[in-house]
């Protein structure tokens, strides 16, 4: 192999199949729509992202059934996105929290699995006394175990949009239409539920990746911050791809 020099901006250096996706995207079997701010509508990012399909795990058999029996499917989709040239991995569901471990030791790069991964660095920029609320798609499944392996305190404020009148339903029933404004106002009426019980809430991790599109309203209504996985993914994409800056320091 021919000697070059890495500084030299002239030489181009191999090793992957696909590049400038440095993120991979573990998606969920599905139909509901995926509209702009979904993890799953590639518009969302304004980096190119990768996606595969994880065949067989649907919304009911991850979020309703502890996505019993699809370790080994997860990790071999995300050997395939790694042997294409992804420099990380995610999902598209926030109760493959469940999974993390497992995944990160099988696989060779990082992997973010789940937006609860932020609610520890969330509640570190809190005033004391205030604490993080969580809003899940659904608050009866939402266990003590996808909190302990988020390394979450057990009494972390939770709420569900489980009561609602679309949101819940049209998206772990995989209906293949999805009322946007009465889910926006079933993420918004949990919103106002977890404040009412928790009034120490002082900033909101949504679970759900399907949430993010209803962020910015659910922010205006509580007047707290916000926090989603678009907010996690973009923050592990700067790490994945970091920014060049000039090195002309004149």
């Amino acid at each position: 192999m021919k000697n070059f020099d890495p500084d030299n901006s002239a030489v181009a250096c191999g090793g992957k199949n696909i590049y400038a996706a440095s993120l991979g995207i573990l998606m969920l079997e599905s139909r509901f729509p995926r509209i702009p701010g979904d993890v799953g509508n590639a518009s969302t990012w304004d980096f190119p992202v990768h996606y595969k399909v994880v065949k067989g795990a649907s919304p009911d058999k991850v979020v309703r059934r502890g996505a019993e029996g699809l370790l080994e499917a997860f990790i071999s989709a995300g050997q395939e996105l790694i042997d294409m040239g992804v420099d990380g991995i995610s999902t598209n569901c926030g109760f493959m929290t469940l999974l993390q471990a497992e995944m990160s030791q099988a696989l060779s790069v990082p992997v973010a699995a789940s937006s609860l991964m932020q609610v520890p660095m969330v509640q570190a920029t809190l005033p004391p006394g205030k604490r993080v609320g969580i809003i899940t798609i659904s608050e009866s499944t939402l266990s003590d175990a996808h909190l302990a392996s988020a390394n979450l305190p057990l009494d972390t404020p939770v709420i569900g949009t489980d009561a609602g009148e679309e949101f819940t339903r049209a998206i772990l029933d995989d209906e293949p239409y999805l009322d946007t404004v009465q889910s926006e106002r079933d993420i918004i009426a949990a919103g106002k539920t977890l404040l009412d019980r928790h009034p120490e809430v002082g900033s909101v991790v949504l679970e759900c990746t399907n949430m993010v599109p209803y962020a910015a309203a659910l922010q205006r209504e509580l007047a707290l911050p916000v926090y989603s996985i678009y907010n996690l993914l973009c923050w592990f994409q700067a790490g994945l791809t970091p920014q060049t800056f000039t090195r002309n320091f004149r």
